[in-house]
């Protein structure tokens, strides 16, 4: 019995020994991830790219290539790109009007576009408006040649809109002023403002359609004159 309890005390030293020089298991390492998550800040993005009819030999992929380098490089997702062949200096253009419907519905964050002559050459006014109204939209633009001109930055974003705001007001106090300057100096000068007055015949045409019971609306498209017209001296008859 005292053999056998003694080689059972040597056996269990044995197996303390051998587990203290036995290595301890490591635990298997997670995989390396190789996709980074896409950063903060990256948006819908629309391109917008414009040639004027009269640029010839223009491609507006010249615009186009370092638009979407720029996305690409801003880790940005391209929503749509919008390409006018079309006058900058009308707003009747159809895919700036598309750009517009889309921008109601929210499809995108951001209108990126070369410079702000490519997104319109209609004046400081109207230009203004139309930057104005992606804003009451809720999206951003910015111009990939002039960086001022961004409201992707909302460091910046109020401030610019603010100023871009007074401007548009002082270009429209301006333009009101030149007008009545120019509509004072033509009286001074003996012209008529306005439209021309209607000639006596036809405002004789006119009385007697007016007489005979006619509405002034009949009356002028009888005597091919216009409607606001022929109710004005209608209502001198």
């Amino acid at each position: 019995m005292a053999q056998q309890i003694e080689s059972t005390g040597q056996d269990v030293n044995f197996s303390r020994r051998a587990a203290r020089r036995r290595p301890a298991a490591r635990t298997p390492s997670k995989p390396h991830r190789t996709n980074k998550p896409p950063p903060i800040g990256a948006r819908r993005v629309a391109i917008y790219a414009r040639v004027s009819t009269s640029d010839k030999g223009q491609d507006p992929e010249n615009q186009l290539a370092q638009l979407r380098e720029w996305c690409d490089r801003n880790h940005h997702t391209i929503a749509a790109e919008y390409i006018d062949r079309e006058s900058g200096k009308t707003a009747k253009r159809p895919r700036f009007a598309d750009l517009f419907t889309d921008a109601h519905r929210r499809k995108f964050d951001v209108v990126l576009f070369w410079s702000l002559d490519r997104f319109s050459r209609e004046g400081m006014v109207p230009t203004i408006l139309h930057l104005q109204r992606l804003a009451s939209c809720g999206v951003y633009f910015h111009s990939y040649t002039e960086p001022h001109l961004a409201t992707d930055n909302e460091m910046v974003r109020d401030i610019l809109l603010a100023l871009l705001s007074s401007l548009a007001k002082i270009e429209a106090t301006k333009i009101s002023d030149r007008t009545r300057a120019g509509m004072e100096r033509a009286k001074r000068q003996g012209k008529h403002i306005g439209r021309k007055p209607l000639a006596l015949e036809v405002r004789r045409a006119l009385a007697d359609h007016i007489a005979s019971g006619l509405s002034p609306y009949a009356a002028a498209k009888l005597l091919k004159i216009d409607v606001k017209t022929a109710r004005k001296y209608a209502t001198e008859c």
